[in-house]
């Protein structure tokens, strides 16, 4: 195998990107899917409560919600346009603070506390509201609290998002269409077109060329898994856990796609590869979207899918910051996995490869 006839291969193949639908298909259609979740989901279900104010005599219960964050605090001139705000449900509650509140808390008086609500604003948000108000007020006064309030979580709890439980879905997205259809749907077009039997011609072996397509489908996928954690978010825990899951990721997926580019003798059957079989590549991420979907199902189901065992690391290390140490054996599976897929990749390209010199 020749470094430099695959590194001519490469250069083709990455000339020609461009120029491919195939290829902006697999860099746009990530990009497109976050946005899409960002705008339908993110506002849909991690709505932000938004409070209106009228602070007619600066108290420190103002200055302590404004600035307290998952709230949208706004400033309004009075309380005839506070009521008309609710009432239209620009705002979810309305908070009226008179002259004086501050110091008839700290006398331990019971000044009045006029917090009013949308009637199409969620119990969610009224409960975050209030609880909220009630707080900062307690904060006024300077006696110690009597107890001390403990939450414990009974049970397994998820303290991931909506939007951030929908973060696997579009890695592994970003994954098969980089890594897995780009490099299938590149093998079986040069062989369609008559191409890869032209460069069979010449000193380069399949070996080589197969090489060549798991490098450009390596280094989108990547890229792509890469740009689609950025859009969400997801980069703060970047560090070695997340790039091995990353790395394991591509390579699982690059090989997928030579597998079903060997296989399939031209796109249509490859059409119906991906169609037959991706619901064994997709299948972990049901327990992502819907972890309650399945009671009381055995946890071991989602290791079943091969893909488990890098799409569960790359959420650990990006959304809760886990260590190399923490992921370190799910990707040795992984790992694994990819090693056994090797001598199967061989296999197949010797057939296809006997197959295009028998015509």
């Amino acid at each position: 195998m020749s470094a430099a006839r695959i590194a001519a291969i490469l250069a083709k193949d990455l000339r020609g990107g461009p120029r491919s639908g195939v290829v902006l298909w697999a860099i746009v259609m990530p990009v497109v899917l976050t946005f899409l979740v960002q705008g339908v989901f993110g506002g849909l279900f991690e709505s932000t409560p938004r409070l209106g104010l009228v602070d007619a005599d600066a108290s420190a219960v103002a200055v302590t919600l404004r600035a307290t964050e998952g709230l949208d605090v706004r400033d309004v001139e009075d309380e005839a346009t506070l009521r008309r705000l609710v009432e239209a449900h620009d705002l979810d509650g309305g908070l009226l603070l008179q002259d004086g509140f501050d110091a008839a808390v700290r006398a331990r008086e019971r000044p009045p506390l006029s917090l009013i609500f949308s009637g199409e604003s969620a119990a969610s948000e009224r409960a975050v509201l209030s609880v909220t108000t009630l707080d900062a007020i307690r904060a006024l006064e300077t006696r110690r609290s009597p107890v001390t309030v403990e939450v414990v979580a009974r049970g397994e709890t998820d303290d991931l998002t909506t939007t951030q439980r929908i973060v696997p879905f579009l890695v592994l997205m970003a994954l098969i269409l980089a890594g897995m259809f780009v490099t299938s749907f590149s093998l079986v077009e040069e062989r369609e077109r008559g191409t890869l039997t032209a460069m069979l011609v010449t000193p380069a072996r399949l070996g080589e060329v197969l090489a060549a397509k798991g490098l450009l489908g390596l280094f989108l996928a990547v890229a792509m898994a890469t740009v689609t954690l950025a859009l969400n978010d997801a980069l703060a825990g970047t560090s070695p856990a997340l790039a091995a899951g990353l790395a394991v990721g591509a390579a699982m997926s690059v090989q997928f796609g030579l597998i079903f580019g060997a296989l399939a003798r031209d796109v249509k059957v490859l059409y119906t590869l991906f169609k037959s079989v991706n619901i064994l590549l997709v299948g972990p991420v049901v327990f992502y979207l819907f972890p309650d979907a399945l009671p009381g199902a055995p946890p071991w189901i989602a290791k079943a899918f091969p893909t488990y065992w890098f799409l569960d690391p790359i959420l650990e290390a990006s959304m809760r910051g886990a260590t190399l140490a923490q992921v370190g054996g799910d990707l040795l599976v992984g790992a694994a996995i990819c090693v056994a897929l090797v001598p199967v990749i061989a296999v197949l390209a010797r057939r296809a490869a006997r197959r295009i010199a028998a015509g």
